[in-house]
């Protein structure tokens, strides 16, 4: 089994940043924690340091390495997850509506080790 990693980038929308950060924290990755040790072996959240470094195209990704090929394409159980952890659903959904609003832009790439040997 060969662990897989895809960062998940995302563009805020200028002035939203800290929200959308707020909103991440709050209800998306507490779904992610509750992942680890089955289908994710890691997460590791990712900014920019400086302002306006390299390229402008995002200001957040999500690095995410999951157990193997079958843990990425498979079934997440997100939604269960969501339901256990986020009792008032209704809050979750517009919260999580709310999170989606303050993007720009949002793709997954997948990433490997680039051989050199």
């Amino acid at each position: 089994m060969t662990a897989r990693t895809v960062w998940y980038f995302y563009k805020v929308k200028w002035g939203a940043q800290e929200e959308f950060l707020e909103l991440f924290r709050k209800n998306h990755y507490p779904i992610l924690e509750a992942q680890l040790g089955g289908r994710l072996d890691a997460i590791r959240p990712l900014v920019p340091v400086y302002h306006g470094d390299g390229r402008a195209d995002w200001t957040f990704v999500m690095e995410l390495t999951f157990r193997d090929a079958a843990a990425l394409v498979g079934p997440s159980g997100e939604d269960e997850i969501a339901v256990r952890l986020f009792p008032d659903q209704e809050t979750f959904k517009r919260e999580e509506r709310r999170r989606f609003e303050l993007l720009e832009a949002h793709w997954d790439v997948p990433v490997a080790d680039a051989n050199m040997r």
